[in-house]
């Protein structure tokens, strides 16, 4: 295993009810990275991110094999999962709007691990939400319910909320795939900004996005993980597989 890794992966399978979706795959993330992962339907891609903080708990005939270490410890063997999921946040591909305030959204989490002072609710707040790169807009009705904004500024929202506590892992699956061209570049930009502060594991059907955004990236395909470059020389002609020049040229998908 690489030291420096954030998060390490080792044999990591995954079944539904004994049907496979995931096939020993063995990966790492570094700090301050973003890593992508591509590649098509029923690749296994959004099965790799739910098993990373223990998303398979809510999910019935999800099984999870293999090791999964997350700041050098194993995530199978944390049993406050409030705690793990404090240090690895999820942007899910719809926003998931919390029937509450824009304000109430943000300061949910902070509030549950004891933070009651408000103007320290307020900070976090306010840093949440510019670093969303949706202070602005938002600013002079924060006591609005979060579920009137734009699809677009849903899911930044959704960002911001994951933000909130304070993640070292970040995990994005298909975040793009509910809003519009303009609200995805200005989402991207947050995620290069976030880079100097964490981790970030993009998974994305959009390969030029991963192209944008990914320092490294993966191809997943049929459960299985093909390749793992740079994303530059993947994309460069550097890819060693068939079946990810295939992908990256558009000849299935």
């Amino acid at each position: 295993m690489n030291p420096r890794a954030l998060l390490s992966v080792r044999g990591l399978s995954i079944r539904y009810g004994g049907r496979p979706a995931l096939q020993h795959v063995d990966l790492d993330v570094l700090p301050n990275e973003i890593f992508g992962i591509i590649g098509p339907a029923n690749a296994g891609k959004t099965s790799f991110l739910r098993a990373l903080n223990r998303m398979d708990e809510f999910v019935p005939g999800m099984q999870v094999d293999g090791r999964i270490l997350f700041a050098g410890r194993d995530v199978g063997d944390v049993r406050n999962l409030y705690a793990l999921r404090r240090h690895i946040g999820v942007v899910f591909p719809l926003p998931v709007g919390l029937p509450l305030s824009i304000y109430d959204n943000v300061a949910l989490a902070p509030r549950l691990r004891g933070v009651r002072k408000k103007a320290e609710l307020d900070g976090i707040v306010e840093r949440c939400l510019v670093r969303a790169a949706l202070w602005d807009e938002v600013k002079d009705r924060l006591a609005s319910l979060g579920s009137l904004l734009s699809g677009g500024q849903q899911q930044r929202l959704t960002i911001a909320r994951a933000l909130s506590q304070d993640p070292e892992l970040l995990l994005l699956d298909e975040f793009s795939i509910a809003v519009d061209p303009v609200t995805t570049m200005r989402i991207e930009d947050v995620l290069k900004q976030l880079r100097g502060e964490l981790s970030i594991v993009l998974v994305t059907n959009l390969v030029q996005q991963a192209r944008r955004l990914a320092d490294r990236t993966a191809f997943f395909l049929a459960g299985r993980c093909v390749e793992i470059a740079a994303t530059e020389a993947l994309f460069g002609g550097g890819a060693t597989q068939q079946s990810t020049v295939d992908y990256l040229e558009g000849r299935f998908g």
